[in-house]
């Protein structure tokens, strides 16, 4: 699992409550196919925050985007050198309208050519199921389909996943929302990138422009001696998107010594 640390702050990147038809998100990431070692336990804790967010509900009952804050623990164990289990639970927010609440639990499903961070092409794919309380999705039970490309051309990584949401009723209702990265490393400790995250809606037809979610985020990585840290900013790019959205992931091995200055990211 992409795992990086704390021991600075930073509060930078964007999230995603695409417009009107469109629920909120808990996880704002590209992953780079980096999985726990076999029978390593880690833990990554997801927290983003909107300051400025949509103002109106996905669907009637929903959280309203604007102010709320989405926490969810991820836990993740590495079964193979190729295979990476995780579990996001329990999913948590806050908004302004509705207040405290649970939010669902998520089942992960991560495959990837094994060492990924050693090779210059790198691929896997990312599965996830969902069940989702009435005031996170309109729909009990959706899913995600993340496939993973990249390339390692030290300093330079780039990484496209391709991903397909479905809320299991049928192939022409799939929905496309990408995720991008372009990332400069500055050393293995240092890192800085661009994100983007996009919804393009049902692969059958695409929303108008105006009804699409595009946020584009700047991103700092930091790999330090217990915690890593990925933090970021960004600004919505158009009407039905959040405005600013921050986002924090601080993650560690739970059972694992830390290697503090281990070749590239």
């Amino acid at each position: 699992m992409p795992s990086r640390e704390c021991a600075l702050f930073m509060l930078l990147a964007v999230a995603a409550v695409p417009g009107t038809a469109l629920a909120q998100t808990d996880e704002i990431q590209v992953y780079d196919g980096r999985l726990a070692e076999p029978g390593v336990f880690n833990l990554m804790l997801h927290t983003n925050f909107t300051p400025d967010g949509l103002r109106t509900p996905a669907f009637p009952g929903a959280e309203v985007a604007d102010k709320s804050l989405n926490q969810v623990p991820e836990w993740a164990y590495g079964v193979t050198p190729w295979f990476e289990a995780g579990l996001y639970m329990p999913l948590y927010s806050r908004d302004k309208n509705t207040g405290w609440g649970i939010n669902g639990a998520k089942l992960r499903l991560l495959f990837a050519v094994p060492h990924a961070d050693d090779r210059k092409f790198f691929y896997g794919s990312n599965f996830e199921f969902s069940f989702n309380a009435k005031r996170w999705d309109s729909r009990r039970f959706t899913s995600e389909i993340r496939p993973i490309i990249g390339w390692h051309l030290n300093p330079v990584d780039i990484i496209v996943n391709p991903i397909l949401d479905t809320s299991y009723d049928g192939v022409k209702n799939l929905d496309f929302a990408p995720a991008t990265r372009v990332a400069y490393n500055f050393s293995s400790i240092w890192a800085t990138a661009v994100e983007e995250y996009d919804d393009f809606g049902p692969l059958r037809n695409f929303r108008p422009k105006g009804d699409q979610a595009h946020q584009l985020y700047g991103v700092v990585d930091y790999t330090g001696k217990v915690w890593d840290v990925e933090a970021g900013i960004g600004l919505g790019l158009t009407s039905a998107s959040d405005t600013v959205v921050l986002k924090l992931m601080l993650s560690r091995d739970l059972n694992k010594s830390r290697r503090v200055e281990s070749g590239s990211r």
